[in-house]
C-alpha cells in the first residue's frame, strides 16, 4: 500500500489532499455532532468557506445530514470513516511514525492518531477510541481493568462503547483521588467506563496523597484492603503520563517538595512517581493503589498520553517504565523523534 500511496502523491497529489480534508471533516462531525459550520471549521483547521463547499459535497453524497441543530453523520458516513481510517493513517504518514516510535522507545506497540491534543480535545477522543478498539480486540474474559485519573483517561471513558457482556469485565480505580475536578478523578472515570462497557466496577474512597500515619491506618481497614487487593491484582492497567510541574501544582504540593522536584530535574509523573529525563524516580507521593512494582505482574499496561507539551514526559517515563502499548498523537510522536535530547 505504501508504494501505491507514493505513486498517488506523485500523480494525483490534490486527490489525496482532498480525501484527507473530507475524512477530517467527517471525523469531526462524528465526534461533535450536532455541529455548526463555524465550530467545524475550528475543529478541522479549515476556513468556513472551504468547509461550506465540502459540507455541500458530503451532504449530496449522503454522508452527513444538515439540520437546524447542526450537522450529523449518517450511517453510511460512519462506514466510510471506519473503512478509510487505516488508509488515511498511511496517507498521513502515521504508520511510519508508529514504527519509528516503537523502535525509539523500545515498546511492543505504538498507535499514533492525527493531530495535537494540546490544541484540540477531539484528538484526545481519537486516542480514546483507539484504546477502546484495542480493549475490544485483545482483552480476554473476566479481566480486571485498573484505571488512573486525568483528562486523557476521562476522554477514554467518554468514547467507551459496550464490550462483550459475557466476558464480565471489572473496572477499578488504580489509585485514590487527588482533589481535582470530580469528572477527572479515577472513581468517576471507572464508573463511567463500566456503565458504558456494560461491566462492573468498584470504588476506592481515599484521598491522594496521604501522610504516613494516614496511609498505615487506611490500608489496615478491611474494606480498603479488599479493594486494594483487586487493584494490585488487575490484569490490565490504563494510565496517563503527566508533566511533573503540572501534576505537582494539581496536587497542591508543598513548596519545599516542588523545589526538590526542580533540583532533581523531574519532568514526568505516573502512579504518584516523579521521574527525571533518564527515567529515574526522584520523588514518590504516598498513595494507596498501584505501585510501579505491581506493573511487573500485569498482563497488559496501556499508556495513553499526547500533545507536544507531554513529549518529554512520555520519553522520560519510557526510559524505565513498563508499558505494552503507547497510544499517542501525531504532535507528541513527531516531537519525541525530533528532539534527540529526549
Amino acid at each position: 500500500m505504501r508504494t501505491l500511496i507514493d505513486l498517488q502523491k506523485k500523480l494525483f497529489p490534490d486527490l489525496l489532499e482532498v480525501m484527507q480534508q473530507r475524512y477530517t471533516i467527517l471525523n469531526s462531525v462524528q465526534f461533535f455532532q450536532p455541529i455548526g459550520r463555524r465550530s467545524l471549521a475550528e475543529h478541522s483547521s479549515l476556513t468556513e468557506r472551504h468547509v461550506r463547499a465540502e459540507v455541500d459535497f458530503l451532504h449530496e453524497q449522503g454522508l452527513i445530514n444538515v439540520t437546524s441543530k447542526g450537522m450529523l453523520i449518517t450511517e453510511e458516513g460512519k462506514v466510510v470513516v471506519e473503512q478509510l481510517s487505516n488508509f488515511m493513517k498511511d496517507v498521513m504518514g502515521l504508520s511510519v511514525l508508529e514504527k519509528q516510535l516503537t523502535d525509539k522507545l523500545q515498546i511492543g506497540q505504538v498507535i499514533v492518531v492525527p493531530g495535537n491534543s494540546d490544541h484540540h480535545d477531539w484528538v484526545k477522543q481519537e486516542m480514546g477510541k483507539a484504546c477502546v478498539s484495542f480493549l475490544k480486540s485483545r482483552i480476554p474474559a473476566n479481566y480486571t481493568i485498573a484505571v488512573t485519573g486525568g483528562t486523557t483517561m476521562a476522554a477514554v471513558a467518554k468514547t467507551m462503547t459496550p464490550l462483550d457482556e459475557s466476558k464480565q469485565y471489572l473496572f477499578v480505580p488504580a489509585r485514590g483521588g487527588i482533589g481535582e475536578q470530580v469528572e477527572n478523578q479515577a472513581n468517576t472515570i471507572v464508573a463511567e467506563m463500566a456503565k458504558k462497557a456494560k461491566g462492573d466496577y468498584r470504588m476506592l474512597y481515599v484521598p491522594d496523597p496521604l501522610s504516613e500515619i494516614s496511609y498505615q491506618t487506611m490500608i489496615n481497614e478491611p474494606s480498603i484492603n479488599e479493594i486494594l487487593q483487586l487493584i494490585r491484582g488487575a490484569n490490565v492497567v490504563l494510565h496517563g503520563i503527566g508533566d511533573a510541574k503540572t501534576m505537582a501544582m494539581r496536587r497542591k504540593t508543598p513548596e519545599q517538595v516542588i523545589r526538590k522536584l526542580d533540583e532533581n530535574n523531574a519532568v514526568s509523573e505516573a502512579f504518584g512517581y516523579y521521574f527525571n529525563k533518564e527515567g529515574d524516580v526522584v520523588y514518590k507521593v504516598r498513595t494507596i493503589g498501584i505501585q510501579l512494582e505491581d506493573l511487573k505482574t500485569v498482563d497488559c499496561v496501556i499508556t495513553v498520553a499526547g500533545g507536544i507539551s507531554k513529549a518529554q514526559a512520555i520519553a522520560s517515563y519510557f526510559e524505565q517504565g513498563k508499558s505494552d502499548l503507547l497510544i499517542t498523537d501525531e504532535a507528541a510522536a513527531e516531537q519525541i523523534l525530533r528532539d534527540t535530547s529526549l
